[in-house]
């Protein structure tokens, strides 16, 4: 499972902020995109329906985590919204994940995340009193999202390679933190350039601030997903 399109991370406080980006794209040019929790808290299911009546593919990040009853109750609500992805949290546990999975269905893919790409090796031990290696944390949720059945994880390209070998070698794995050559990491801690995340055998690759932020937006999105396309 593969998708040649880098997925845009639209994290934008508003209606209007994602109408004005979009307007920087030609007509018809379908896109993968990204909905937070920012934007979606801030729009609810209509900005899901406007970006899927504009042909766009839909990665609903909400990072769900709550009892399993919960969980599935709401999936099912994501469901019947045709979002292609979503996600959980992975630190819910394999009972919560697999409620997840009865409510979603066959809609989309499910995946999980295991430590954010913000997470430092040193935070997590200290913040979440794991007591491991981040590598062994990320290794250990990903063994717990395949036991629930889920598609894959959300993960640092960094350790695809290790959590291809400790699951399946279809298992997915988006891979956020992604920089082009010579930009900015901000807030995140783990990144790859987009051929590197490839390399690395990462399936889908999420990217914001160095397109969202760009004068040329369409330019950069370009320059990235030829480098994401770069190895095929």
């Amino acid at each position: 499972m593969f998708d040649t399109r880098p997925i845009i991370a639209l994290d934008f406080p508003d209606f209007d902020s994602v109408k004005a980006f979009l307007e920087k794209f030609p007509e018809g040019e379908s896109l993968y995109v990204k909905i937070g929790m920012e934007l979606y808290y801030a729009c609810g299911a209509e900005i899901v329906s406007f970006l899927k009546s504009m042909g766009h593919s839909i990665f609903l990040d909400l990072k769900l985590h709550d009892i399993p009853n919960t969980v599935e109750s709401a999936m099912r609500v994501l469901a019947k919204l045709g979002v292609d992805m979503t996600n959980v949290h992975a630190a819910g546990g394999v009972e919560m994940m697999a409620a997840a999975k009865r409510g979603f269905g066959q809609q989309g893919i499910l995946i999980a995340v295991t430590q954010l790409t913000s997470t430092s090796q040193e935070q997590m031990q200290d913040n979440q009193n794991i007591q491991t290696s981040l590598a062994d944390s990320v290794k250990h949720y990903a063994q717990k999202t395949a036991e629930a059945g889920l598609d894959g994880v959300v993960c640092s390209a960094h350790e695809v390679a290790l959590i291809k070998e400790s699951t399946m070698a279809d298992f997915v794995c988006l891979t956020p933190g992604i920089r082009p050559n010579g930009s900015n990491k901000g807030d995140q801690k783990r990144v790859m350039t987009p051929s590197q995340a490839r390399a690395a055998g990462s399936n889908f690759i999420v990217v914001g601030r160095p397109i969202t932020q760009a004068p040329d937006p369409y330019q950069v999105y370009q320059a990235i997903k030829t480098d994401w396309n770069a190895s095929i």
